[in-house]
């Protein structure tokens, strides 16, 4: 399959994913509201990112990678605009659901968030650099501050979310986990990849990506929408104030 055929396929499964969250999430409280909202705004960010890669917009031609074997490679600059914008948002839907009865710590959101973009950034430079030593140096750094979000995760936000009840803090270990696992691929494309090392094929390098990023953002965003409903749910019939209904429930 070509590099095209994953491209589209991206595209069309962010549409489609955005709609499905935004038709099944619900709208009775602000916790649902926001969490739909952030969560169906995810995939409609990468659908642009993947029309314009699709389309030739979001990419351009450069030379191969120091340590690669071809002499020029097609640089998808579109990608890290999509996650400068995405994985903020996933963090934040994340840092919402350890703390689902308020938003107590707003300072280790934007840490993550502020770890997460030094990443992003780092990683875009890591990908433009054709200078070997420049190039592993920015990757470095980028590993660094994976591991700094992964402390805010981890340490920090589980420390908030052990003030929450049980069914909370189940899904909040769901979540976190299964969003890690999924990021903890992208490095590894990075570094394998044509920007990297350049063993694995354009082809093969973006199915990986697409089909992690349907991952992250649609199975994902799914997922977390569903976790906030359950959590609302015993909310609301526990009668609890944090749960407040905007509007009565269907």
């Amino acid at each position: 399959m070509t590099p095209q055929f994953w491209l589209w396929l991206g595209f069309a499964g962010m549409a489609a994913g955005a709609a499905a969250i935004l038709f099944m999430g619900k709208r009775r409280t602000h916790a649902e509201e926001a969490d739909t909202i952030i969560h169906g705004i995810v995939p409609i960010i990468a659908a642009c990112s993947y029309f314009a890669m699709a389309t030739g917009q979001g990419s351009f031609v450069l030379p191969a990678g120091p340590d690669a074997a071809d002499t020029a490679r097609q640089f998808y600059f579109a990608r890290y605009i999509d996650w400068t914008f995405t994985t903020p948002l996933l963090l934040l839907g994340l840092s919402r659901t350890a703390m689902h009865s308020g938003m107590r710590r707003p300072a280790i959101v934007w840490g993550l968030i502020g770890s997460d973009l030094i990443m992003i950034v780092t990683a875009l430079a890591f990908g433009l650099s054709t200078v070997a030593w420049i190039k592993w140096t920015w990757f470095a750094i980028s590993c660094g501050a994976f591991i700094a979000v992964f402390y805010g995760i981890f340490v920090q936000l589980r420390e908030e979310n052990a003030a929450e009840r049980a069914d909370v803090q189940s899904a909040f270990r769901r979540n976190a986990v299964f969003l890690t696992v999924v990021w903890c691929i992208y490095p590894v494309v990075l570094l394998v990849g044509q920007d990297g090392l350049g063993i694995l094929s354009p082809a093969v390098a973006l199915a990986v990506v697409a089909l992690s990023d349907l991952t992250a953002k649609v199975v994902y965003g799914i997922m977390a929408t569903r976790e906030t409903t359950r959590a609302v749910d015993r909310d609301l019939a526990e009668g609890r104030a944090t749960a407040t209904p905007l509007r009565r429930a269907a």
